[in-house]
């Protein structure tokens, strides 16, 4: 068993009564419920490694130091017996003055600006700790007592030590310690003595302190307990592929390699370290250590937050990595990071690195990018749709296929280089499928006239519709909008050129008229009119809104999400030159074989649209249809 610790101090002072600011400070600590209480670990490991640092800049410059060859390291032993956790650093250590300014009193306005913060955003103290260099008071969230003893650097200083329970006073005193550096003890209270277990501190610090820079041992062993090397902070030239690739598999549990990744590290306007993954597959698996969006927050390799969502847009969150913002305070609130201006500025960046990145690899890696965009491309259709601000820079990023080039991906700019003299519309059409889509009567006339129409069959291509109105001052047209203006055939192409097939023969005026009655009759209010059309060569009908009607995008928007919405009563146009319709005027108006083949003609229409409430419900119909050709 470790030898009982004795928190009473050689040569103690009288009590000494904290700064004002530090009274309210911890009882605010003390007092407070706290949601992250672990931190109080990391604002210890955080110090250490301060101290350290400061270590290591003035041996580059001073000579005369204390233990010149000691290992820069940081070392926490537990006591599970006694319930205590102690954290100790060969930094620069502090004399007796130093202790007590650092450790009894603030002279920057730290404790009053934490103390204003937590009053006016009504915050959780734990989400502002570390924001005014106050973290060391956190250690009261977890302590019947801290007993700090520390030796300065200098070689002729004495140690001295450093006692406080949280009260309104601390004592300081004497002390033994042959070494330079610090060492603070802390007595747990009952409700935290989990803290006092070996395997309990390890998980802290890989959650919180995996990379500081120094290496810290845990216990009496030798290995460390953080990985230290944070390569995000190095340069992309000192950074193997298979390091990168190593890495985004312990970030996120991946057995596959990144798609590709972007190493940014800059110095202005922010210094920023970044590494940022594209994964190849959206699902992230069931193994994945990475069970939210959002990227690992650093400031000096001390993790902050472990799932940021506001460093990118929400249409970016499938990005995984790593961000060190040197700038930040540690431990910012998701609140305080909504309102930071620099956090604010630190987005921008990441997003414009994110959307070159993509841009680049477009351009320079088309199949890697057909990757991308058949696994992700949904995510920069949302992003079309939801950001007013941003979307002109997804434009050039979205890919789609066509009724001229099915399996091809292509962008905006190629279908724009194939239109012909005088097209002035980026022509698309709406559809729940490719085949579906490849059969809409609403495509005859482009396919006459040989128009390359966009076909869209993802589910969020109507979302992204509501943001991709033009592209290069060409407006995007919908095909199947009843007030559409056909383009004109194009130039050298002779009339009925495009029709190789014999025209079937034509009802007269007064047929037609007696036709479209009875498709009116059949229907009724299941249509809101029935009317002949010019548009159709192969079709014999196809379904249009009526006038002032919403467009097919919103009705396909109100249907994925929910909404009460009723499908209006479309207007059926018929083709009047369709052999079927021919054959179906010189049937009686009361034949019962007629009603349904209106009736068909109608549903198949729906169908084709994708708006057809029960398409199983015509399987008797066409059953009967059936009976009664074989009958012929």
């Amino acid at each position: 068993m470790t030898e009982k610790i004795d928190p009473k101090i050689e040569g103690a002072t009288d009590p000494i009564a904290f700064q004002t600011e530090v009274k309210q400070l911890l009882n605010i600590l003390i007092h407070s419920l706290y949601t992250e209480r672990e931190i109080f670990l990391r604002e210890l490991i955080s110090n250490a490694s301060d101290a350290l640092t400061q270590m290591s800049f003035l041996q580059q410059t001073e000579r005369d130091v204390l233990d010149p060859e000691t290992e820069l390291e940081i070392r926490l032993t537990v006591d599970e017996d006694e319930k205590t956790i102690t954290i100790s650093d060969t930094g620069v250590g502090m004399t007796r003055e130093e202790m007590r300014t650092n450790l009894g009193t603030i002279a920057q306005s730290g404790a009053r600006a934490f103390l204003q913060a937590v009053e006016d955003e009504n915050a959780d103290a734990s989400d502002v700790i570390g924001q005014f260099g106050v973290g060391f008071y956190s250690v009261f969230m977890a302590a019947e007592w801290v007993k700090v003893v520390s030796r300065s650097y200098r070689p002729d200083a004495e140690a001295a030590s450093w006692y406080a329970t949280g009260s309104d006073t601390f004592q300081m005193g004497e002390a033994e310690k042959e070494t330079r550096g610090t060492t603070i003890t802390v007595k747990l209270e009952e409700d935290a003595e989990e803290f006092a277990q070996e395997h309990r501190v390890r998980q802290i610090i890989k959650r919180h302190s995996d990379y500081v820079a120094y290496p810290i041992y845990v216990g009496d062993e030798d290995e460390q307990a953080n990985r230290q090397k944070a390569i995000w902070r190095q340069r992309s030239h000192e950074v193997e592929a298979e390091e990168y690739a190593d890495f985004y598999k312990q970030l996120t549990l991946d057995f596959q390699d990144p798609l590709t990744h972007i190493h940014f590290v800059a110095d202005a306007p922010l210094k920023i370290f970044a590494l940022l993954y594209f994964p190849t597959k959206v699902d992230r698996g069931m193994f994945t250590l990475r069970e939210e969006d959002g990227l690992k927050l650093y400031t000096r390799k001390i993790l902050i937050e472990e799932y940021t969502r506001d460093l990118l847009p929400p249409y970016y969150r499938f990005v995984q990595g790593a961000v060190d913002a040197e700038d930040l305070p540690l431990n910012v609130s998701r609140e305080n990071v909504q309102a930071n201006a620099l956090m604010a500025r630190l987005k921008k960046i990441l997003n414009n690195q994110v959307t070159r990145k993509l841009e680049m690899m477009a351009q320079k890696e088309p199949e890697d990018y057909v990757t991308f965009w058949e696994e992700f491309g949904q995510f920069i259709k949302e992003g079309v749709a939801s950001d007013d601000a941003d979307r002109g820079n997804l434009y050039p990023l979205l890919r789609f296929h066509s009724t001229t080039h099915p399996a091809e991906w292509f962008s905006l700019v190629d279908y724009i280089e194939r239109m012909g003299a005088g097209q002035e519309k980026i022509y698309y059409i709406l559809g729940d499928d490719a085949r579906s889509v490849s059969r809409s009567p609403h495509l005859d006339y482009f396919r006459t006239h040989d128009y390359e129409v966009i076909t869209l069959t993802d589910p969020v291509d109507s979302f992204m519709l509501m943001g991709l109105r033009e592209y290069q001052e060409f407006e995007l047209q919908n095909v199947a909008a009843s007030d559409l203006e056909l383009p004109a055939p194009k130039e050298g192409e002779e009339e009925g050129e495009a029709d190789e097939e014999p025209e079937a023969e034509k009802l007269s005026e007064s047929d037609l008229d007696s036709l479209v009655e009875r498709f009116q009759t059949t229907l009724g209010d299941r249509v809101s009119a029935v009317r002949v059309t010019d548009r159709l060569t192969s079709s014999v009908a196809r379904l249009v809104d009526p006038e002032g009607a919403i467009g097919q995008e919103m009705q396909r928007v109100y249907r994925m999400m929910d909404r009460e919405y009723h499908v209006p009563a479309k207007v059926l146009e018929l083709n009047p030159q369709h052999p079927i319709l021919g054959k179906l005027g010189t049937l009686p108006e009361d034949d019962h074989l007629a009603q349904a083949i209106i009736d068909q003609i109608y549903e198949s229409a729906l169908l084709i649209e994708g708006v057809h409430p029960d398409p199983a419900d015509m399987i008797p119909r066409i059953q009967e249809l059936m009976e009664a050709a074989l009958g012929e």
